[in-house]
């Protein structure tokens, strides 16, 4: 699978990398990041996926999330994807809206047309993509954890719900725990996936919860300031159901912090330390 370096800069010692490829899930160009800590030649190294939110490409968390000296403290590959495809024909909501279509591919494989031969963001994110960084970089795929950022977050939880064997950690930062439950969801899935809400399940997290999915121990962060906690984030739901479920789940409400970046990378330091042990149990 041919790769084309669009950047690369030496940060901490290491090296963080943008990248260009031909996706053949969403039959466009993609492009992602990677930062690669220092490490000893012939090193395989644990890997976290960080999935980002509404309106955002890989550059969001690559130019504000703070990720890097973590990274090179702990020894961690940070893979950023998209979070949608982009290009030319490319459908995006008919109304030019933000929360669906370009920048809005909630991280599912679309049925419906006209998205359903670009939008197969959850094959590219779990498959396509795996594949390729393995092939390309000092990663351990026995080592993987994932988080990810309000849509990303929700991308991030129903992920590890779905594959726990895979993914050692998982966390989120004011993810969108029940999206079958409020207007960010219910438009995209709707839109995604049809009419039928049985399929919208396997992308809720507080429905993949309710219908046996686990997972060994959850961390997720939200801000008491945030503009979208009780429209669309709902964090009451998963902690309710992670009780139900006896899954331990760390939430914490942080007093005075929004939905943006700053409220981010002000924690992703503590994200990354919580994974990298579980990474290197």
């Amino acid at each position: 699978m041919t790769l084309e370096t669009v950047s690369l800069n030496r940060s901490h010692e290491g090296v963080q990398g943008v990248y260009k490829h031909a996706s053949r899930e969403t039959k466009t160009s993609m492009t992602f990041s990677v930062y690669v800590p220092p490490h000893q030649a012939g090193a395989k190294l644990p890997v976290v996926w960080y999935l980002s939110g509404l309106t955002c490409t890989h550059a969001n968390v690559t130019d504000k999330g703070e990720f890097r000296r973590a990274c090179a403290q702990l020894g961690l590959v940070f893979v950023a994807p998209d979070t949608s495809p982009r290009g030319e024909g490319v459908p995006g909501d008919p109304a030019s809206a933000y929360d669906f279509g370009l920048g809005a591919g909630f991280y599912v494989d679309a049925t419906q047309r006209p998205f359903a031969d670009n939008y197969r963001m959850w094959s590219y994110v779990t498959e396509e993509l795996p594949e390729l960084i393995a092939g390309h970089f000092p990663v351990d795929t026995g080592r993987q954890s994932i988080l990810g950022h309000s849509m990303g977050g929700h991308g991030a939880l129903t992920i590890a719900l779905r594959h726990p064997g895979r993914y050692r950690a998982a966390s989120a930062f004011s993810p969108i725990v029940a999206p079958s439950q409020v207007p960010w969801g219910i438009k995209a899935l709707g839109g995604y996936l049809g009419d039928a809400r049985a399929a919208w399940r396997k992308h809720d997290t507080v429905a993949l919860i309710e219908d046996g999915a686990r997972f060994s121990d959850l961390l997720v962060d939200y801000g008491d300031a945030d503009q979208f906690l009780t429209e669309q984030l709902r964090p009451e739901l998963l902690q309710a159901a992670c009780e139900q479920a006896g899954i331990p789940l760390i939430l914490r409400r942080q007093a005075g912090y929004d939905h943006s970046y700053y409220f981010v990378s002000t924690f992703m330091e503590d994200h990354l330390r919580w994974h990298a042990a579980r990474l290197n149990r």
